[in-house]
């Protein structure tokens, strides 16, 4: 009985020096484009139970990121909602070589606050209403869903008589929140985070047509002055598995064409 003691002692005291261990050990610093604040949480916990490595997360425009990644930010892994940036980053020899891969194609909402119960039926001409004062996008400077809001408007020939409208968020959640306050009536969203629960208790949305917009290709990279490169590259390897897959899947995500999905 004292022999089966010990061991369960010596086994709760190895648990212990593992945690510790892991807690110490320093997080593996991500930069992630805001249409993932969602679903990026849940993968990164995902990733802790299973190798007790800890991950920090970090949200903003991919174009800000970029920036920030060029003047010698610390992040060892770069989760950009527009493929370019990436390819960028790999062309000026700031990436793991191999590393660039593609993990999901976002899709543009029409979304509406239920006030003042605008016809989303029919699509961007509803954000003609003159009861909409005010439509949120992301700022098309340096935010993918930004650039892909003014294509679509502009090829609905609307985006001259709607630019007065146009309120710009630093990111596409940002412009979320402007419709989740009350301070826009309606906003051109990531389907993402149309889907999150506050914005689903406050209004609805359609998705737009996607040849309205040019495809929002998002890509991640290993950048080379990450610290933690295995535990980096661990991290992307989470979206080749199926799981990973349908987790993005069921928060708005479809999968990029080249993705290979292990089973």
């Amino acid at each position: 009985m004292r022999c089966v003691r010990l061991q369960a002692l010596a086994v709760v005291f190895c648990l212990a020096l593992r945690s510790g261990a892991a807690a110490q050990s320093p997080a593996l610093a991500v930069a992630a484009a805001s249409d993932l604040q969602a679903v990026m949480p849940v993968l990164a916990d995902r990733f802790e139970r299973e190798t007790s490595r800890r991950v920090a997360l970090t949200f903003g425009s991919s174009g800000n990121f970029y920036a920030q990644i060029l003047n010698g930010a610390p992040f060892d892994l770069f989760f950009s909602a527009d493929v370019d940036y990436p390819r960028r980053l790999e062309a000026a020899g700031l990436t793991e070589p191999g590393t660039l891969r593609p993990y999901a194609i976002g899709t543009l909402v029409l979304y509406a606050a239920a006030r003042p119960g605008l016809d989303l039926a029919r699509g961007l001409a509803a954000l003609a209403d003159p009861r909409v004062r005010r439509i949120a996008i992301a700022n098309p400077e340096h935010a993918p869903y930004g650039r892909a809001a003014v294509a679509a408007l502009t090829h609905e020939g609307l985006y001259d008589r709607l630019r007065p409208k146009l309120v710009l968020g630093e990111n596409i959640s940002q412009a979320a929140q402007f419709v989740q306050s009350g301070n826009a009536a309606a906003g051109l969203l990531a389907l993402s985070l149309a889907l999150t629960p506050a914005l689903r208790a406050r209004g609805s949305y359609v998705e737009l047509p996607a040849s309205l917009y040019p495809p929002i290709e998002q890509a991640a990279v290993v950048l080379n002055t990450s610290m933690r490169k295995d535990a980096a590259r661990q991290f992307l390897a989470l979206f080749d598995r199926a799981d990973v897959a349908q987790t993005m899947k069921d928060a708005g995500f479809r999968a990029p064409p080249a993705a290979a999905v292990s089973r």
